[in-house]
């Protein structure tokens, strides 16, 4: 059997990010190869991965990455928020987004080793999840959005706009029985209250509105003047599409 040196187990515990004791046993496994021994951890990682493939997933972190010409979001899930928040997590996540920015939505699926390895070395279910790409039509600009908590995103927003947490862009794009039983809810409610039945319709539509500044995002308050909705601030312009990925959303 090879003499396995103290420098050949700290070599080994740097490439994998296994434990010390665990890189020992498989550099004597594999007598002193450190390859070989590479693969061995790898193998035995991605068997108690396999494991913890049922456990669910609720933490983790958004990558955003804006590019000339295109703008990704890619969500990469945990159990943890402690993992979520780990160097190596953060940087995946950062590293897939600009990735799938250049490359397309499947360039995230290229990095599935890189992946495992963290499942591996973090002893935790971990896996991509949502993923978002956008290539601006001719004449639209993207806009974008990050929000960030102990050094990790929690809440991307992409948004392309022409010309100039919300469910969808207006009102009429909500489902009509959506729409309809809100509004029979709020009706209900409001003679449940004794409201004047003359003064009924007006009541409704007040708590209408409300219900569409939740949901619709040219109907929500501008963030920098909140007397003035999303809509009145973009004047002629229209919005094409958006996009938001909140971690466990």
């Amino acid at each position: 059997m090879a003499t396995i040196s103290a420098k050949d187990v700290q070599t080994l515990r740097q490439q994998t990010g296994a434990g010390m004791m665990d890189c020992k046993r498989a550099l004597e496994e594999a007598d002193g190869d450190l390859e070989a021994a590479r693969k061995l951890l790898r193998e035995r990682g991605l068997a108690g991965a396999a494991k913890r493939a049922d456990r669910e997933a609720a933490q983790g972190a958004v990558g955003l990455a804006v590019l000339p010409g295109a703008a990704a979001i890619v969500e990469l899930r945990c159990e943890t928020d402690f993992v979520a928040k780990a160097e190596s997590f953060v940087a995946l996540v950062d590293e897939l987004a600009r990735l799938v920015a250049e490359k397309g939505e499947d360039a995230a699926s290229a990095r599935q080793e890189a992946v495992d390895d963290l499942r591996t070395t973090l002893k935790e279910n971990i896996s991509v999840g949502r993923v978002v790409r956008f290539v601006p039509a001719e004449g639209s600009v993207l806009g974008s959005y990050l929000h960030q908590q102990a050094g990790r995103g929690v809440n991307a927003v992409l948004v392309e706009v022409k010309g100039g947490s919300p469910q969808v862009l207006r009102p009429e794009d909500l489902p009509e029985a959506e729409v309809a039983e809100e509004r029979a809810t709020v009706e209900r409610m409001a003679r449940n209250e004794g409201k004047p039945e003359a003064a009924l319709p007006k009541i409704v539509e007040g708590r209408m509105q409300a219900f569409y500044k939740e949901r619709c995002l040219l109907e929500q308050p501008f963030v920098k003047d909140e007397k003035r909705s999303v809509g009145q601030v973009l004047g002629g312009a229209d919005v094409l599409r958006f996009a938001q990925v909140v971690v466990g959303g």
